[in-house]
């Protein structure tokens, strides 16, 4: 039984992007309740919206006057802002209380439903039948206090992707994340997060997992594993082939150009008939 609200790795290049914000939620309209602000005890307000059925949850059993530490997704919207896709909430001590009879409780916190979140993702720790049984292992074995809070502490998001840009000397990272098809077989376009750390030249387009902490509206590098590197697309025809085709396009050209100006010294070529393979052509006596 899981007592995480981030589920272990199964393969090694196994992209995401997910990660826990602790903070109140405040919604932007009370009557449209799934956009809004987390406003974390640092005074931060992040930009949030509420997926899947994580609404119904807070609806039924969550104070929203007090903080609660949410399961997300993030995103890089808009430079120096941190938006995220609020998916569950880690906090065994509540929902272990509140799930008999519950169907919320059941698929709370699938994300997938509307917005195709990577899959390995989709059932968080408040979504899934199995992970309300973990949630209330954990609170009789050890209490509510120590049941809510994770080893890795607040703020804590995993990243796992390809690694394309990096600028030691700024601390710029970019990342690139692929998502799981959808249902009805088309592939979301890949997204990339801009994060803060140091990461060396030589691992540029390389699969990356990344550990990082929020501060303010950035996510920090805190630890960098390579796992290895990606395969990248060629250009058609190869290096060699690009190389040897440009003084033909050139020569090409140049024959052409050739041509259009004898035709334009030479009207009667213009009415010349075309020579077929291993014929001669007449022209006309001036």
């Amino acid at each position: 039984m899981r007592a995480h609200p981030i589920s272990p790795v199964t393969e090694p290049m196994q992209y995401r992007a997910i990660g826990v914000v602790r903070g109140q939620y405040v919604p932007a309209d009370p009557s449209q309740p799934t956009r809004g602000l987390i406003r974390t005890a640092d005074g931060t307000e992040l930009e949030a919206v509420v997926l899947g059925r994580l609404l119904t949850l807070m609806r039924r059993h969550l104070d929203l006057e007090l903080p609660h530490l949410w399961v997300v997704y993030p995103r890089s919207r808009d430079e120096n802002q941190l938006h995220l896709q609020m998916v569950g909430v880690w906090e065994p001590s509540t929902l272990s209380q509140a799930e008999a009879g519950d169907p919320a409780l059941e698929v709370s916190a699938s994300g997938a439903e509307s917005e195709s979140e990577i899959e390995s993702e989709s059932e968080i720790a408040s979504g899934s039948k199995s992970d309300t049984d973990s949630a209330e292992s954990v609170s009789a074995d050890s209490g509510s206090g120590s049941a809510d809070a994770l080893a890795e502490g607040d703020d804590y998001f995993s990243v796992r992707g390809e690694l394309i840009y990096t600028r030691p000397e700024t601390g710029d990272l970019v990342v690139k994340v692929r998502q799981q098809p959808r249902a009805d077989g088309s592939r979301p376009i890949p997204f990339k997060l801009q994060l803060r750390g140091e990461v060396p030249l030589e691992h540029l387009r390389h699969f990356v997992s990344l550990d990082l902490r929020r501060q303010g509206q950035q996510l920090c590098l805190e630890a960098c594993e390579v796992v290895a590197p990606l395969a990248q697309r060629g250009t058609r025809g190869g290096k060699g082939r690009r190389g040897g085709g440009s003084p033909a396009a050139g020569s090409g050209g140049e024959r052409r150009g050739s041509d259009r100006r004898s035709a334009d010294a030479d009207p009667g070529r213009s009415t010349a008939p075309v020579r077929k393979h291993g014929q001669a052509v007449s022209r006309p006596s001036r």
